[in-house]
């Protein structure tokens, strides 16, 4: 055989279109079919089991109503979904960035510091495990304010993952990267910078996903005790009108905003593993 013909031998053959989209399409029909599973049972659930709860038919029909006119605003209790989930988004990522703006400092000094962890990590393990609903007292009677007490609750309750995650990545730094930050001479600042974050990126990003998906489930109940506006509000606005197409339509909106979340969280983890 020739040079060339080796060359065209060994040359990595081009996937074939059909292999590269084979995953997409078993991806996509697997999770059609889950979908298909859980609208049969919820079918056969309201007409057989529970004949007071709407079918499928009849929520997404409401659904589609809402959806068509998300952002009307026809006075205090009577706002389009739309305008209450931004409502929630608000109070969800302001929550959410002071509990990070806490918890990642918090568990650096963890995951760098045995002193550090055997001071701290008793009063993580004592306050991490507090009911979030716990917390909306405390910050209605120091905030007074119900929507500025969720934005607490949220705080208090999605810092944890972030917090422990962090530690445990920056404390499981391998021996072989701080020999070699020695060797070089790295000050401290700088082997956080080059070292300690680059390895524990990935652990950080976990806690976010963990924390947020926190985040978003805490704000509908906070959102029921505070009332005024959220999608929490809208659920218990919309039990109260005894409208559970609207409860329905609403959970809905609820799971799909936070899968949209966290499926960016974890695209963003898969881009820097890289």
């Amino acid at each position: 055989m020739t040079v060339q013909g080796i060359l065209v031998s060994r040359r990595p053959q081009p996937r074939s279109l059909s292999v590269g989209a084979r995953p997409i399409f078993t991806g996509l029909g697997n999770a059609a079919l889950g979908v298909c599973v859980v609208l049969v049972l919820w079918y056969g659930a309201s007409h057989l089991l529970a004949p007071q709860l709407p079918d499928p038919v009849r929520t997404f029909g409401v659904f589609r109503t809402l959806v068509t006119r998300p952002f009307y605003d026809a006075g205090p209790n009577d706002k389009g979904i739309g305008l209450q989930l931004v409502a929630s988004l608000g109070r969800v990522f302001l929550g959410f960035g002071i509990g990070v703006a806490l918890a990642l400092p918090l568990g650096i000094l963890m995951g760098a510091s045995e002193s550090a962890r055997g001071l701290l990590n008793p009063v993580v393990q004592i306050l991490r495990p507090v009911s979030p609903m716990a917390w909306f007292p405390v910050g209605l009677a120091a905030l007074r304010s119900s929507p500025q007490a969720s934005v607490f609750v949220i705080a208090i309750t999605s810092l944890w993952p972030t917090l422990i995650n962090t530690a445990l990545g920056v404390g499981s730094v391998p021996l072989e990267y701080r020999h070699v930050a020695q060797v070089y001479g790295f000050s401290r600042w700088t082997y956080l910078r080059k070292v300690v974050l680059p390895y524990s990126v990935p652990f950080i990003i976990t806690g976010f996903r963990v924390g947020l998906g926190v985040a978003w489930m805490v704000i509908v109940a906070s959102e029921m005790l505070a009332g005024g506006t959220g999608i929490g509000f809208f659920i218990w606005d919309s039990w109260n009108a005894l409208s559970l197409e609207q409860v329905f339509s609403a959970i809905l909106l609820i799971g799909l905003v936070g899968w949209a979340m966290d499926t960016a969280l974890g695209a963003w983890l898969k881009h820097l593993k890289r």
